[in-house]
């Protein structure tokens, strides 16, 4: 049973997502067990300027070309455009630094179009001296080959051209999440409440595909903040796939690796042990939904000592309800839902728990974010709607009809009005965010009970 028991996964389907795109999902349900075996002896060299291969394009075209040093792994078609140095010198303009878009571990990004088609691509090439090498090219090459969803970045083709390593990828306009979150110049608008939540219901849907829809399990590894690019309209789709490694298969309950990632985003069992699950996914995201909710940087020096790594500054903080409103981004400037702050807390919160065991499924995540993502809310007004439904002393009162008629009145920490203070200081805060959870269940379950009898679904919950 899922940690959001009330949702049920099927019907979330239908919630926040177009027919193309469900579409798309359904069709790329990847086996990766043919693969398998392949993927230790794909990492070995690439092939020498001499070797000759023929490769498809990656839009599928039967027209063969010659590329010189295209990667050749047997029994994998990669199902990318090989690229010539010259050619990505060309649509980068020589990597001038107009067409300079950012630093990540793997190298230098750059603004690119290419001559062939008037695309316009982001280029990255490999530095030489950095921390990732040969492996984590092939690596991203090969999963991003195999992987398609619309929540992935899209793999256009490759260089390995001499000792040049580079990659093609698809441009996305507006950056990364990094961009926006985090040291914005005066003039950027902060992102509201609505599309914080948008975007990290699509991360969530990535990594739930790479969890669940690949077999085995693709463990991501290094999910952050700046590994998440955003398209028009701040639809995210995850980068950077060099670090991720096959989960576990049979009865294996893990794999185990060097450690590697980003500090404050990895998850303390896989710091200590090197042992790799799904769930240290689910802890990196759950790290990223509190930079979400905060504004905060996962690991930030500016801040004052016992402030500085972000887990540890909201964790005490989930435990008094009082103290909620001090983990929203001042830079939303009061515009959320109080209710929907809470929920989205309750998610983090579970998320980044210390066990991995007691941490949700990224499938349960996705149910409860995609409710969270449909709950418009008015960012220009400031929040006059939960105001009305507020006790004197501040705490959330949920209406007998918010409740799913249930008539029970339970304030935002999800516990009775009428328990004492050292029986609500008994819950645990995972048995809060269950409560909570359950009621957003019990909410959605009522809402689509109605609109069953009008015969479909409403705009809002398309």
């Amino acid at each position: 049973m899922g940690w959001f028991s009330c949702f049920d996964p099927r019907d979330d389907e239908k919630l926040n997502s177009h027919p193309h795109q469900k579409q798309q999902e359904q069709t790329h349900h990847h086996d990766l067990r043919k693969h398998h075996s392949p993927i230790p002896s794909l990492i070995s060299k690439l092939p020498s300027g001499a070797d000759k291969l023929r490769t498809r394009s990656n839009g599928g075209s039967k027209k063969e070309h010659h590329a010189p040093n295209a990667i050749h792994i047997p029994g994998v078609q990669i199902a990318a455009q090989t690229f010539t140095f010259r050619e990505l010198a060309a649509a980068t303009k020589n990597f001038r630094p107009e067409s300079f878009l950012g630093e990540g571990g793997f190298g230098s990004v750059y603004k690119g179009r290419l001559e062939s088609t008037s695309q316009t691509v982001a280029v990255k090439q490999l530095d030489r001296n950095g921390l990732q090498g040969n492996r984590e090219f092939l690596v991203e090459v090969l999963m991003l080959s195999l992987l398609h969803h619309p929540n992935l970045v899209n793999l256009i083709g490759y260089c390995a051209d001499g000792d040049q390593r580079l990659l093609v990828y698809e441009f996305m306009p507006m950056g990364s999440l990094e961009d926006h979150l985090h040291d914005l110049p005066p003039d950027k608008e902060p992102l509201d409440w609505n599309t914080r939540m948008k975007i990290a219901a699509g991360a969530a849907k990535g990594l739930e595909y790479l969890h669940d829809k690949a077999n085995p399990p693709v463990i991501y590894r290094d999910f952050k903040s700046s590994n998440i690019l955003l398209d028009e309209g701040f639809h995210p789709k995850l980068s950077d796939f060099g670090l991720a490694k096959l989960g576990p298969v049979g009865d294996k309950s893990h794999v185990s690796t060097r450690v590697m990632g980003t500090y404050g985003y990895c998850a303390p069992e896989y710091a200590m042990t090197g042992q790799l699950t799904v769930k240290s996914d689910v802890y990196s995201f759950g790290v990223v939904l509190l930079e979400l909710i905060t504004g905060r940087k996962a690991i930030d020096c500016t801040q004052s000592h016992g402030e500085q790594n972000l887990v540890t500054w909201a964790r005490p903080l989930f435990n008094d309800r009082r103290k909620f409103s001090k983990l929203a981004d001042p830079k939303l400037q009061g515009r959320f839902p109080m209710r929907g702050l809470y929920q989205a807390l309750a998610v983090a919160s579970m998320c980044i728990q210390e066990s991995a065991a007691t941490r949700p499924l990224i499938g349960d995540v996705v149910t409860a974010l995609s409710y969270l993502a449909n709950q418009a809310h008015d960012t220009k007004g400031s929040g006059g709607d939960d105001k009305r439904n507020k006790d004197d002393k501040g705490g959330r009162i949920l209406k007998d009809d918010e409740a799913g008629g249930s008539g029970r009145r339970l304030d935002l920490e999800g516990s009775e009005k009428n328990e004492s203070p050292r029986e609500t200081a008994r819950m645990t805060d995972r048995e809060r965010a269950v409560a909570e959870a359950k009621l957003w269940g019990e909410n959605l379950r009522e809402k689509r009970r109605q609109n069953a009898l009008l015969g479909s679904f409403d705009g809002s919950n398309a």
